[in-house]
């Protein structure tokens, strides 16, 4: 993914694309960021809470440090994934029901890069609503993940599922406390959100 493996890149690089966009003029339009670029910048402005991981050591170290930063390691989290409960089996992470929980640890159907929100379904979530979790969310996800807007994830859902299409369809987009003045985000549920993203492209 070109924001991950570009980071470091030469300054000349960077010089370059600076002189070109000094170049264009104020009415050409503007360049089309990549889709992990453009992710990562939305999912920050929404207040959410990013770690890149190259692999699952990586994720695994991430998640110790998620728990410990929080005083979490001795709290109980919720998995309704059984998938995902195997694959961190190892780290032996204390788990209860939903409704005594501290974080909810979960993975999601797509990453929307046009703007920073999370696409979540009943695989993830059943059929319960999002105010019925936690208030602290870490969400495992990959690099493949990423799509360019809504349509695109829910395309990817029908593509994934021709069996059955999941039901209770829905997006998280607000990771930090709304403002209760802002109309738009009325009825919106504000997650402590993490975000471990292992790279897989």
């Amino acid at each position: 993914m070109s924001i991950f493996k570009n980071i470091f890149r030469s300054k000349s690089d960077k010089e370059k694309k600076d002189i070109s966009n000094e170049t264009r003029g104020k009415y050409m339009p503007q360049e089309k960021l990549p889709i992990d670029e453009s992710f990562t910048i939305n999912f920050k402005a929404n207040g959410g809470k990013f770690l890149y991981c190259e692999n699952l050591d990586e994720i695994y170290e991430n998640l110790n440090l998620i728990l410990e930063e929080n005083n979490w390691t001795e709290k109980a989290g919720f998995f309704y994934d059984k998938n995902l409960k195997e694959r961190f089996k190892s780290l032996n992470l204390k788990t209860d029901a939903l409704n005594a929980a501290t974080y909810f640890f979960t993975t999601c159907e797509s990453l929307i890069a046009n703007d920073g929100s999370l696409l979540i379904s009943s695989h993830q979530i059943a059929e319960s609503k999002l105010r019925e979790f936690p208030n602290n969310f870490i969400v495992f996800a990959t690099t493949s993940q990423i799509v360019t807007n809504i349509g695109e994830g829910l395309r990817k859902i029908k593509n994934n599922n021709t069996q059955k299409i999941p039901t209770n369809i829905t997006t998280i987009k607000h990771f930090k406390d709304l403002d209760e003045k802002d109309f738009l985000t009325y009825g919106s549920a504000s997650k402590n959100l993490y975000l471990l993203l292992l790279e897989d492209l």
